[in-house]
């Protein structure tokens, strides 16, 4: 593995876990690319070079999948339910034993404060360890059928499913993909996104030590035009999960259609958290904040739409004025509130929306860490207020610590704001009246809704996906298990 000498003191959280960065894991194996190719990765805080990693593509995938069709005609494939859910046990725990060191790795490679990544770790840990508890509780169903006839229903695995993982949280979304397609007996092949992929590799090394059979996982970095294009539209996956962007995901989906493949999207939000008059505004403002700037806005589920109602409109104007004077931004090793976006080309993207934004009124920013490097990719979370509903600023996904206040009448104005873009991913609603309570949350199009929290601290255990713009099918919970498994009816005539 090649370190900048600058940084060689990042060096240890890999040599801890023993891998070589600049490998693919293939068939239990660590192999370089088949063309010998590697990518730089960067720390997003300092802008220096991190590590070299493999440069994958469609030999490798192909390589990859050969492997993991191997796995699911041998040892993986034969295992039980029970077996597999052990394997998941011993994986979550070693994932538990190594959360300090994956949490550093995350730090550096996403840019994320190392309190948010221990978090990550801890929560992929948890989907370990609910899809391992989940394994053997599957079942099928008996059918009342015709006289003479007995029908019964069998959840089994795809075979070989296809993982494309992004940069913004590689371990929870490893954990809900690959640990619940893992659980119901598929074989796996990831590509984690070229920016960020060192805890992929990681947690490849970690389920060999557990006692994953060769094939069962299978890891292949490299650029999404290339191993990812070549995974989406490989002949020998029978499913792929995909969380990105919408035009990404919208290419995905169309690659796969040629092998006639299902695809699970999770794709994009705008979502939105709307403050009534009665709402509890202690309880509520820290969610506003956080759930708009954590990551540094770089979640798709990102709360980055303020709906508060007339009434408490400026009382809580001022509140989160106070609260953002407080986020400070730095390199992510500082652990302060938020960390550097991904990219230089990310940082653009937002510094762009922010500059569409100089008619609106920035009630207030945050503040720059005194050492944060003049090479990080840093940007200071932004809050505009009075912003009309039909704002670029509160349309688009901007994926950076944005938030937009947007003011509004009554109950039907409110709902015709949140549900006034294209994207239905979370919403929240924030209110102590137990029927408006119900009616938003049937009346919102989003896949998840909250009342007085956002999140659910997580929610391994709560189905998780979106509807329009923001993708389709389901992660998390029992809904990935079913998603990730074929089912099959049988009908026996027994006279």
């Amino acid at each position: 593995m090649s370190i900048n000498p600058d940084t060689q003191q990042h060096a240890s959280p890999v040599a801890h876990f023993g891998f070589d960065a600049s490998c693919c894991f293939i068939g239990g194996v660590w192999q370089p690319a088949s063309g010998g190719e590697v990518l730089t990765l960067e720390n997003p805080s300092t802008g220096e070079t991190l590590c070299a990693i493999a440069r994958g593509d469609a030999a490798d995938i192909d390589a990859a999948v050969i492997a993991a069709q191997t796995a699911m005609q041998t040892g993986w494939g034969r295992a039980t339910a029970l077996e597999r859910g052990r394997f998941l046990s011993r994986l979550g725990r070693l994932v538990l034993d190594n959360v300090e060191q994956l949490a550093e790795l995350e730090a550096l490679d996403v840019g994320k404060p190392v309190k948010q990544a221990k978090a990550d770790a801890v929560a992929l840990a948890r989907y370990c360890e609910f899809y391992a508890g989940a394994a053997d509780k599957v079942h099928g169903e008996t059918l009342p059928y015709l006289e003479g006839y007995t029908a019964f229903t069998l959840r089994e695995p795809h075979g070989v499913t296809g993982h494309i993982v992004p940069w913004n949280y590689p371990m929870q979304i490893i954990g809900r993909s690959v640990g619940a397609a893992l659980a119901m007996g598929n074989a796996c092949v990831l590509k984690p996104a070229e920016e960020a992929c060192l805890t992929a590799l990681a947690f490849a090394e970690l389920a060999a030590q557990a006692g994953l059979p060769a094939g069962a996982l299978n890891v292949v970095p490299g650029l999404g035009a290339e191993a990812g294009q070549a995974l989406s539209s490989h002949s020998g996956v029978q499913h792929i999960s995909f969380t990105g962007s919408v035009s990404t995901g919208a290419k995905v989906q169309a690659s796969a259609a040629n092998s006639v493949v299902p695809v699970t999207l999770e794709l994009g939000g705008k979502s939105a958290q709307v403050v009534f008059d009665d709402a509890d505004l202690d309880a509520a403002l820290p969610f506003l904040v956080n759930a708009g700037v954590q990551n540094a806005g770089q979640t798709c589920s990102a709360s980055s739409r303020l709906l508060i109602q007339k009434g408490v409109y400026h009382q809580l104007i001022d509140q989160l004025a106070g609260r953002y004077a407080q986020l400070q931004v730095g390199d992510a090793m500082q652990d302060l509130a938020l960390g550097p976006l991904i990219s230089a080309r990310q940082k653009s993207i937002v510094e762009q929306y922010l500059s569409q934004g100089s008619d609106l009124d920035k009630v207030a920013v945050g503040v720059m860490h005194d050492d944060a490097s003049p090479q990080g990719h840093f940007v200071l979370p932004t809050l505009f207020a009075d912003v009309p509903p039909d704002h670029v600023l509160a349309q688009e996904e901007i994926f950076g610590p944005v938030q937009v206040v947007i003011p509004f009448e009554d109950e039907d104005a409110a709902l015709a704001i949140a549900n006034g873009t294209p994207y239905g991913l979370v919403a929240s609603v924030w209110t102590n009246d137990g029927a408006r309570q119900m009616r938003m949350a049937k009346a919102l199009r989003a896949g998840q809704v909250f009342i007085n929290n956002y999140g659910a601290g997580g929610g391994v255990e709560l189905p998780f996906g979106g509807v329009g713009k923001s993708g389709h099918g389901r992660e998390k919970g029992f809904e990935a298990l079913y998603g990730f498994s074929c089912l099959k009816t049988v009908a026996v005539s027994h006279g």
